[in-house]
């Protein structure tokens, strides 16, 4: 009798050892097929395949995370923590116990301390010291926790900003959102569970590894919204195909990969078909997220939003509109804080200032807005870079611009909301802003926090690849128990 030859295709595809590894995908595969030969998909199957976090191990404090990724490091000398002494020693040398065998990205020889051309004054109730550079998050400051003592082990951008997003400097781990997509889901039917917005002068220079999945399954990695006609790449119709054309092609394309699945049992199969699904559901659920038009006018001057202009403040808004509508994580990446002194307009006098314009009312907006709907206390807020800059004067190449330098041994965070006990100031660093002398915090212990705030315990949330297990903190962190309400 011949064989045929159909039943040997996935003896081919399979081995042993693979079958039971993936003996659970291949019951999930049958299930979703039957799911769809019912209709159902489109109501039971979102873009986030559930995690492993099955159950929280704390009561969740945040459901959400807004971060305010703030890529190129704006220095924390000029806008959170002021220093009297640098003042008073301005231009002179830096005292050579604090830069012996430092390296630096690209002082040369000693330099020279650069007191902040910008005053501070104490604002709110807690006091919070906050620079003239942001007279408008200032009226909230009673709402944020200020971290002094943020530490890095990355002094270049690119390898800093993957730290900082992924927990290792190298491209290829999950980052934050695809760890908390992969743990938690989505709320929403329509919309990814993390989602990425793009502000400033260029694309951070980590790239899209700053929001990559890594070797989590892809669909738990961020999706990029652009704004212009065409928010997401590919989820529009092309000409010729309407919306009943499109409906059956996605139909007909998810039944080949649903044999194909049934075969080799491969896990991104599923990811595949839930993506086509979920764009689907995107052509008509995001238009009208990003129309900004249907807010009232008090909502966009709030912000300072500027209609079909692509901007800081209108990211922030979309950002609330994006967790009304149940989205996990909402990244927003303002790039340029990149200001060291080399030139006219890339210094902390003249591009300092303009950056904080560009994003000083928005942050205010955001998180006013945030409260008065009763969407800040369980929405965690933060604000960051991947390092902060030195206290030094950069002077390259004998530049009379001021500028600092590329700075991981202390920078500054806030966090406010979801959790957070409001209207504090944790750690300190030495009387020139070096070096951290209390409560420092690392970004282990920064993402090991914003987990305990979501209710999940940071040596659990586990994903095992490669024979290992793995988890975003990898063998470190610690949770920032004064950071927690």
């Amino acid at each position: 009798m011949t064989r045929d030859p159909r039943h040997a295709m996935p003896l081919r595809h399979i081995t042993r050892r693979h079958f039971f590894e993936q003996a659970a995908f291949g019951i999930g595969g049958v299930a979703l097929a039957s799911l769809m030969d019912q209709g159902m998909l489109a109501s039971q199957v979102t873009a986030t395949t559930p995690g492993s976090v099955s159950a929280l191990q704390f009561a969740p404090r945040a459901k959400r995370v807004i971060y305010l990724f703030m890529a190129g490091a704006p220095s924390q000398i000029d806008l959170f923590d002021p220093k009297p002494a640098l003042t008073k020693h301005d231009g002179q040398d830096i005292p050579e116990e604090f830069i012996k065998g430092e390296r630096f990205a690209f002082i040369k020889g000693r330099p020279k301390l650069l007191a902040s051309p910008f005053q501070f004054r104490r604002y709110g109730q807690s006091g919070a010291e906050i620079s003239e550079l942001f007279p408008n998050l200032a009226k909230v400051a009673d709402d944020i926790t200020i971290v002094r003592s943020m530490q890095t082990s990355q002094f270049n951008h690119a390898p800093a900003q993957i730290f900082m997003n992924t927990g290792h400097q190298v491209i290829g781990r999950p980052s934050l959102g695809s760890w908390l997509s992969y743990g938690l889901g989505t709320e929403s039917k329509d919309l990814p569970a993390f989602v990425v917005l793009l502000s400033g002068e260029n694309n951070p220079d980590g790239g899209k590894s700053c929001w990559g999945s890594g070797f989590l399954p892809t669909t738990h990695q961020g999706v990029e919204f652009r704004s212009g006609a065409d928010p997401v790449l590919f989820v529009s119709n092309p000409d010729g195909i309407d919306s009943g054309g499109r409906r059956r092609t996605i139909t007909a394309i998810n039944d080949l990969n649903r044999l194909r699945q049934l075969e080799v049992a491969d896990p991104e199969i599923q990811t595949r078909i839930a993506a086509y699904e979920l764009a689907y559901r995107m052509q008509t659920s995001v238009p009208d997220l990003m129309d900004l038009s249907n807010e009232p006018a008090e909502i966009r001057e709030l912000y300072g939003t500027e209609p079909g202009k692509a901007s800081f403040a209108n990211n922030c808004l979309l950002a609330r509109r994006l967790v009304e509508r149940g989205v996990c994580f909402v990244q927003l990446y303002h790039r340029g804080w990149d200001t060291h002194g080399n030139s006219f307009g890339e210094d902390i006098v003249e591009k300092l200032p303009h950056l904080c314009r560009q994003t000083d009312r928005a942050i205010y907006g955001l998180l006013t807005d945030l409260k008065r709907r009763g969407l800040l206390e369980d929405t965690l807020v933060v604000w960051g870079g991947e390092f902060g800059r030195t206290p030094m004067n950069e002077a390259r190449n004998g530049s009379t611009f001021l500028g600092r330098d590329h700075h991981p041994r202390a920078f500054t965070v806030w966090l406010a909301g979801g959790g957070v006990a409001p209207g504090l100031t944790i750690g300190r660093t030495d009387e020139l802003g070096y070096n951290v002398v209390e409560d420092p915090v690392d970004v282990h212990d920064l993402h090991a926090t914003m987990l305990r705030l979501l209710g999940i315990d940071h040596e659990k949330l586990t994903y095992k690849f490669q024979g290992r297990d793995f988890r975003l903190t990898d063998v470190h962190g610690k949770v920032v128990t004064k950071l927690i309400a």
